[in-house]
């Protein structure tokens, strides 16, 4: 291993020798800068600059330590970096302004925005004062890469340290990073000063402002804006023109955007054709038909071929007013050959009851090559709606013949139908060609079919759907979910019942109180207490909201078992949400604490009780007060002894012995039972895979 290092010095050594021997023959600062630049070795570059400024003639120069400075940059040198840096500032050698500013332009264009911060605050210690092109530069590439408000914050303030004064880009770079942040407040308080530091707002400017006015959900705060722009003769560039019309789009600011429509034909700068479809759109979306047409064929003279989903949109439009054939007519007169547009008119004859027209102009649909998949299935979907299994066949029948394969959206609608009119034997075996298909369907079909399944007893056969259909991704309805856990529960399959809720959440399905609490049921009717612990602290971990049913019945199933401390822990949660026990799952609670030990822990949740609930007994106070003293908490139990005879009670004749200090010794509880834990099992697994 020591030959290695001992090589290495020697080949070090050797370059160096070789480095000032070539120097000494023309010691000029030109042929250093060449020499540093040129030796890929930092530590050896370092060594040969070193050594240059120790000579008569300093070497010194602006230019070799920029090189310098650069070479160590590239190998994240930072401390020697610091120290070239204080050196090159404390020497302050010519042109040292110019310098650090092209240094600062240097590294942010290689994104080395820390070391160009090191730089500006050499030169603010130093008084030296950087360009404002470097300084806006640094701000925005912070920006730009994400740096956060921090970051930002400080090089903006110290620029602002060295003297620097802030113009409009400045400004507007700090207004990013305040927007971009989501402090949009402080960012128009910004905007509100820019007169103050003698800068005045440009197109920029309010189009950063009116886009993060709109992100928050602040859209008429941004037509504001907008007025305010126009009022100072602002004028926008295309970019302020391309990012804010389709926000006033999405907001319907109709007015607004044809008046930056009308700004943006007289600045003779052309709508490219996602701005057109969303101003097509939006005119659509307000009813505003003609207007949407004359800016489709605007469009088309424009040399723009529509999206298709502008001819959606106008078709749309047709439909809301009724005029069906006039729609039909738009779409012939402009050639328009996409399905999509002509299915908006196929769904609007089904909707309507016209079923048998829309056959016949589904027919013609097909026969002029307009027809797609889903314009078979809007039909079939209609029929199945319907209940009219059988006419929905003969169109798959005919779909399959027009060479269109039934698809996920085809048996969702047929299965759908056939759970809805009771026959659950067709609807499974319409779900065997689903599964050979490797298909799945929607999540309201499958729901159908797993509650169809379960109500009629079919429970294996309903797990096996529910699980096909997680493997895909898919998720169930609350109401199906329940009722598959119940129906395993109730046939004894417990395993799979947990199984299929941790199943559920990794689809997406969210579990009420009620899918939990079968699961709890069941376990608690097999004596595995266990495993309701752990399913409860999934509970907890997945966020279930709890209400005050769900909060009594598990805290009574925890007594009964007597798992005391985590019903301590359930108590004291179920109280600081503001949830109280019934009486009788408080006095049980009460005893048990009170047998174990535990009143302690409960104190203080025991007191907001008895505060706020009138229905506790006097021999309840009694347990409380005799318990928590003979824990040790007599400063507690006097709490409760104030509420007691504020209530006029007294204690009994126990309690008053343990509060005068006449306490002959412990007394046990006759039959004691000892907590039994339950052995590992594969419920148990399941449920504790749900906790990592």
């Amino acid at each position: 291993m020591p030959a290695v290092p001992a090589s290495a010095d020697t080949g070090s050594s050797s370059e160096f020798d070789s480095a000032i021997r070539s120097l000494k023959n023309n010691l000029q600062p030109e042929r250093l800068a060449r020499l540093i630049d040129s030796t890929s070795d930092s530590t050896l570059a370092l060594r040969i600059f070193r050594w240059a400024s120790r000579q008569r003639y300093n070497l010194g120069t602006v230019d070799t330590y920029s090189c310098m400075i650069s070479k160590l940059t590239a190998v994240e040198n930072r401390d020697d970096m610091d120290s070239l840096l204080g050196e090159m500032v404390r020497l302050r050698v010519p042109a040292l302004e110019q310098a650090l500013s092209e240094l600062v332009q240097s590294l942010c264009s290689k994104s080395r925005f820390d070391e160009a911060l090191l730089v500006i605050q050499h030169a603010t210690s130093a008084k030296l004062k950087l360009s404002l092109s470097a300084c806006n530069g640094m701000l925005h590439g912070l920006v730009k890469q994400g740096s956060g408000l921090r970051l930002f914050m400080l090089a903006y303030m110290k620029i602002i340290k060295s003297g620097v004064l802030p113009d409009v880009d400045t400004l507007n770079w700090l207004i990013l990073a305040l927007c971009e942040s989501g402090r949009v407040d402080l960012a128009l308080i910004q905007f509100d000063r820019m007169s103050k530091k003698r800068c005045s707002p440009n197109s920029h400017t309010f189009e950063v402002l009116i886009m993060a006015l709109c992100s928050h959900n602040r859209a008429d705060e941004a037509v504001e804006l907008f007025y305010l722009m126009l009022q100072l003769r602002c004028t926008p560039d295309s970019s302020f023109y391309a990012q804010v019309m389709p926000l006033f789009c999405k907001f319907s600011k109709v007015t607004e955007v044809i008046k930056v429509h009308q700004m943006m034909k007289e600045d003779g700068l052309q709508l490219d054709v996602h701005l057109y479809s969303a101003l097509i759109r939006c005119l659509c979306e307000n009813q505003l038909l003609d207007d949407a047409i004359m800016i489709l064929n605007e469009m088309i003279v424009s040399g723009h071929a529509p999206m298709v989903s502008a001819y959606v949109d106008i078709v749309n439009c047709y439909w809301a007013s009724a005029k069906f054939h006039k729609a039909l007519s738009f779409l012939e007169e402009n050639d328009v050959t996409e399905s999509e547009p002509y299915n908006v008119l196929l769904r609007w004859l089904c909707i309507n009851s016209r079923l048998q027209d829309s056959v016949g102009y589904l027919q013609k649909l097909h026969n002029r090559g307009l027809a797609d998949s889903e314009s078979w299935n809007i039909a079939v979907t209609h029929f199945c709606n319907e209940g009219n299994i059988r006419r929905a066949s003969e169109l798959i029948g005919r779909m399959v013949v027009s060479s269109f394969a039934p698809n996920d959206s085809t048996y969702s609608a047929i299965i759908s139908c056939y759970c809805r009119l009771g026959l659950c034997i067709d609807a499974l075996g319409m779900f065997r060609r689903v599964r050979v298909s490797n298909l799945s369907l929607n999540s309201e079909s499958f729901s159908q079919l797993v509650e169809i399944l379960c109500h009629t007893k079919r429970i294996q056969e309903a797990i096996e759907v529910f699980k096909y259909h997680c493997k895909k991704g898919c998720s169930t309805t609350n109401k199906s979910l329940d009722m598959l856990i119940q129906g395993s529960c109730l046939s004894g399959r417990i395993h799979e019942a947990v199984q299929l809720r941790s199943l559920a959440v990794c689809t997406g399905t969210s579990c009420t109180f009620f899918t939990y609490d079968i699961i709890i049921q069941a376990l608690l009717h097999l004596k595995k207490e266990k495993d309701v612990l752990v399913l409860f602290a999934q509970m907890v971990m997945e966020g279930c909201l709890l209400d005050g049913y769900a909060y009594n019945s598990l805290l009574h199933s925890f007594l009964n078992k007597e798992t005391i401390f985590e019903a301590a822990i359930l108590f004291n949660r179920m109280v600081n949400h503001a949830f109280v026990p019934d009486q009788e799952t408080f006095e049980l609670l009460v005893n048990d604490m009170a047998l174990f030990s535990f009143l302690n822990m409960v104190a203080q949740s025991l007191l907001k009780v008895v505060n706020t609930s009138g229905t506790v007994s006097p021999r309840i106070y009694n347990i409380i007060i005799y318990g928590l003293i003979k824990e040790g908490f007599k400063n507690e139990a006097c709490k409760f002894l104030d509420q007691m005879l504020e209530k006029g009670w007294v204690p009994d004749s126990r309690t008053h012995q343990v509060l005068v200090g006449n306490i002959g010794g412990e007394e046990a509880r006759e039959g004691d039972q000892v907590y039994q834990t339950v052995d590992d099992d594969n419920v148990s697994n399941i449920l504790l895979e749900g906790l990592h």
